[in-house]
């Protein structure tokens, strides 16, 4: 009897093997079989384990359960709404947003129903290069996009993933400063991302090269280019791919030794100040028609107040800015700099926006913002200081599987994204993972047009900050716009550009402009 219990166990056993290992919808069943699934029972409890024993749905960091549930159920079109009213101590939490309704919401369309759009379209308000007139100017088809990350501090299949997943959703993916992979050429719309180490634009002593430049241009969907100045997790540094994800692969794309510690230099080398930094912009512009921005962490403002003044006397520019807030994240980064290096998001946009719109070139620059931003209020947000676009990054990653390990650093990633094990890469099925990474970008925009609709009108970007109030955690509040000095209408767009953006959005738009 006790034999053939254990003959029926052993045989149990290797039939969960198998099917774990054969099975494709779960990265850490495939690269753990049998003990992968301890993570699932552990999660089906977990909300009772916390709440007796270790931490609320809202208290995990850097993204809470709550926030990592709505995306893991966005992602797998689960049901993603929460039962029983919120967990938040609204009156007394100190920052807290409050979105406030129109008495005379706009109408969503359902399925089913005449107009409803299951893609959500999202158009950016702003044509990126429009102003400046760049040749190949455009207006992207979605206001969500992917954040800037490398191939090497993500693996392959990540890569793909997401690169598949942005074709599906019709949005862009930066392709962080690594440089452009095979991985990075699917499908998807990109924005070039180019950082200190000039990786898929060097020479072989490390130095810019227009010739690699237009190479790389040449051989992928590159729809925009984005010169990285810094990044909100490490400014001031530059990027860091630990010696462990530095295979053979990767050391022919970056042109790096295979097997050492890949750390770009702290600063450009093809420009030196503002002045330069505009010719270096205006060069790629007129090399290739594409439109040409920046991506920067916010500290030193005299950086800002000096761009702006050029600007506006000079003739040259750049066509958009990418703020990436301090709370921004990374793959590897010393902690004083993850922890106290660049101001947060808000107030990091902010101040920069601010410097615009005095200087009256706001309507001529595209802002995207960074930092935390893949959910509906927090991108909200971004819209009602001025952003026209928001940039996900450890959301998507969450999306295709990320399960916040936080072992990025390590090149141990469990579930096949930051790591170039070829074991744990092999979990990580692009061809599902995409269209999860789809469904949380499609889901995001649907939401975040619901509550534009909830506010009155039919984009974010007409939302501005007397739309959203702060709770002080005193029984008091404040506007977004007066918390943030902001004039009246200074974060919309031009009237030009909002007579547009509701022309293209049509439905409902007609009974905004009445209501307001």
């Amino acid at each position: 009897m006790l034999t053939q219990s254990i003959i029926i166990a052993v045989v149990v056993v290797v039939v969960v093997v198998v099917y774990d290992l054969t099975q494709r919808k779960h990265a850490i069943l495939r690269n753990f079989p049998i003990i992968g699934h301890f993570r699932y029972i552990f999660e089906a409890v977990g909300p009772e384990l916390r709440q007796y024993i270790v931490t609320s749905n809202t208290e995990e960091r850097p993204f809470s359960r709550e926030q990592r549930t709505w995306i893991y159920a966005s992602s797998k079109k689960e049901n993603n709404y929460f039962g029983f009213g919120t967990d938040n101590d609204l009156e007394l939490s100190p920052n807290y947003l409050i979105i406030k309704q129109s008495a005379f919401p706009l109408i969503s369309q359902h399925p089913g129903q005449p107009g409803y759009d299951p893609k959500h379209r999202l158009p950016s308000a702003k044509i990126l290069g429009g102003y400046r007139g760049r040749r190949k100017a455009f207006r992207p088809d979605s206001s969500v996009n992917i954040s800037g990350m490398s191939y090497g501090s993500l693996s392959g299949n990540a890569v793909e993933a997401l690169n598949r997943g942005a074709k599906l959703a019709n949005c862009l993916q930066s392709t962080g400063e690594g440089g452009i992979s095979l991985y990075h050429k699917s499908g998807g719309d990109l924005v070039w991302q180019i950082g200190t180490g000039y990786f898929g634009c060097r020479d072989t002593l490390g130095n810019f090269s227009m010739d690699r430049f237009l190479e790389s241009v040449a051989l992928a969907r590159v729809k925009a280019i984005e010169i990285k100045l810094s990044q909100g997790a490490k400014p001031g540094l530059g990027g860091v791919l630990p010696a462990a994800k530095v295979t053979r692969e990767i050391s022919a794309i970056r042109g790096v030794p295979v097997g050492k510690d890949c750390i770009s230099p702290s600063r450009h080398t093809a420009f030196g100040d503002v002045d330069s930094m505009l010719d270096f912009v205006e060069k790629l512009a007129d090399a290739t028609g594409l439109p040409v921005g920046i991506k920067s962490a916010v500290g030193d403002q005299r950086f800002w107040q000096t761009l702006t003044h050029q600007m506006a006397t000079t003739g040259r520019g750049v066509d958009f800015i990418t703020i990436d807030g301090g709370e921004g994240g990374t793959g590897a980064g010393p902690l004083v700099f993850t922890d106290h290096v660049a101001l947060p998001f808000k107030q990091a946009i902010a101040r920069v926006y601010r410097e615009f719109a005095l200087a009256g070139l706001k309507d001529k620059v595209v802002f995207v913002g960074s930092g935390k931003l893949g959910f509906p209020e927090t991108a909200l947000f971004a819209f009602a200081l001025g952003c026209d676009m928001v940039n996900v990054g450890r959301e998507a990653l969450m999306a295709i599987g990320c399960i916040q390990a936080q072992r990025c650093h390590t090149g141990h990633c469990p579930s096949g994204v930051a790591t170039q094990n070829k074991w744990l890469m092999h979990g990580l099925d692009p061809t599902l993972k995409s269209a999860r990474l789809a469904n949380y970008v499609v889901t995001l925009r649907k939401e975040l047009l619901q509550l534009s609709r909830a506010c009155g009108v039919c984009h974010p970007a007409l939302v501005d900050g007397d739309h959203l109030e702060v709770l002080d955690g005193q029984f008091g509040a404040k506007t977004v716009r007066s918390l943030f000095h902001y004039e009246a209408e200074w974060a919309l767009p031009s009237p030009e550009d909002t007579r547009e953006i509701q022309r293209i959005m049509q439905m409902g738009c007609a009974d905004a402009v009445t209501n307001t």
